[in-house]
C-alpha cells in the first residue's frame, strides 16, 4: 500500500485555475488534469489535491479537508475562514496586479455616496462583505445573492451591484460607474491550523510558498549575459542603472570579463542596444522560472 501524501492541497477552479497550473509549473510542481476531473495528478509524492472553486478552498482548509490551498483573501473574509495565511500570491487570470471589489451603479443613476444606497437594492456575490460595509456606513440596503453576470442586473432588477474588477474595463462597457470601492485582493496561500502546527507539514508548506512566490517574481524579469573589456566596466555600470548588482567573473583573456545580471524584461529592448554600442559581445537573453531573494 503507497504511503498516504503529506499534504491535501485545494486549488482554485475556474477563472485562476489555468494561471494557477502555469505558476505551479513555473515552481517546478508540474500539474495535470482532464478537463472533467477535479482530482490532479501532482509530479510530487508529498502532495495531493482537489480543484473547488475559490469561493470554497477557505472553508475546507479550515475544516481540515485541505491542508493549504489558493484561494483570494476576499473570500477568506467573506467566509469568515480561521485560517494561517502564509503568503500573499499577486497574479489573476489575467495579469499580476492586485482586484478590487466596487459599488457600481448605471452611470445616469443618481447614486452618488453610499450615503445614497439607503434603502437600495444591491446584488453581489460577497454577500457578508457587503453588509459589512453597509453597516460601517450606518446604511440599510437589502442585499441579494448573484449567481453571476452581476453587471446585467442593473439598473431593471436592481439598484446597484458590487463587483470584482481588475481594470474597470468591463464595467465601463456595461455603462456603469463606480461609487466606491469596499476592498482590494489579490490570491492567498492559506494553511489550517492544526497543519501548520505540524512540523514536517508546516516546512512543506513554507517550501511551497517560497517557490510560487519565486516563480512570480521571475515573471517580468529576464537574465542578461555579456562579454565587455574591463576598461569600459566602470562606465556602463555608472550609465547603465539597470545592471545593478551584476555578477562579474575574469575571462580567459585578462583585458575582458563576463558580466551576468537580472533585470526588468521592459528594460531590455532599451538596453541591449546601448550595451552592443558600447561594445558589448556575446550578449545573451534568457527567461527565468525563479527569483529567491
Amino acid at each position: 500500500m503507497e504511503n498516504a501524501p503529506l499534504l491535501m492541497l485545494g486549488l482554485p477552479k475556474g477563472s485562476l485555475e489555468e494561471p494557477t497550473i502555469n505558476l505551479f509549473g513555473k515552481a517546478g510542481f508540474r500539474i495535470s488534469k482532464s478537463s472533467r476531473s477535479y482530482r490532479p495528478s501532482i509530479d510530487d509524492e508529498q502532495l495531493d489535491g482537489r480543484f473547488v472553486r475559490a469561493q470554497e478552498v477557505s472553508r475546507y482548509v479550515e475544516n481540515g479537508y485541505f491542508d493549504c490551498g489558493l484561494t483570494g483573501q476576499d473570500w477568506v473574509r467573506e467566509n469568515d475562514s480561521e485560517i494561517v495565511e502564509v503568503c500573499d500570491l499577486i497574479y489573476s487570470r489575467a495579469s499580476n496586479r492586485r482586484s478590487k471589489w466596487v459599488i457600481a451603479v448605471p452611470e445616469a443613476s443618481p447614486i452618488k455616496t453610499v450615503k445614497d444606497l439607503e434603502g437600495k437594492r444591491i446584488s453581489t456575490e460577497v454577500v457578508n462583505i457587503t453588509k459589512q460595509y453597509l453597516a460601517d456606513h450606518g446604511v440599510n440596503a437589502e442585499v441579494e445573492f448573484s449567481w453571476g453576470a452581476t453587471e446585467v442586473k442593473v439598473p431593471d432588477l436592481v439598484d446597484a451591484i458590487v463587483d470584482l474588477t481588475e481594470t474597470g474595463n468591463s464595467l465601463r462597457a456595461n455603462k456603469l460607474r463606480i461609487v466606491d470601492t469596499l476592498l482590494h485582493t489579490n490570491t492567498v496561500l492559506i494553511a489550517n491550523k492544526d497543519a501548520w502546527n505540524d512540523r514536517n507539514k508546516r516546512r512543506k508548506i513554507e517550501s511551497i510558498a517560497m517557490l510560487l512566490q519565486a516563480a512570480l517574481e521571475a515573471n517580468n524579469k529576464v537574465g542578461l549575459k555579456l562579454n565587455i573589456e574591463k576598461s569600459k566596466l566602470d562606465t556602463i555600470l555608472e550609465d547603465l542603472a539597470s545592471l545593478r548588482n551584476p555578477t562579474i567573473n575574469q575571462l580567459a583573456d585578462d583585458n575582458w570579463v563576463a558580466l551576468e545580471t537580472i533585470l526588468d524584461e521592459k528594460v531590455v529592448r532599451e538596453i541591449i542596444p546601448e550595451l552592443k554600442l558600447r561594445g558589448a559581445e556575446g550578449i545573451v537573453e534568457y527567461p527565468l522560472n525563479k527569483v529567491v531573494f
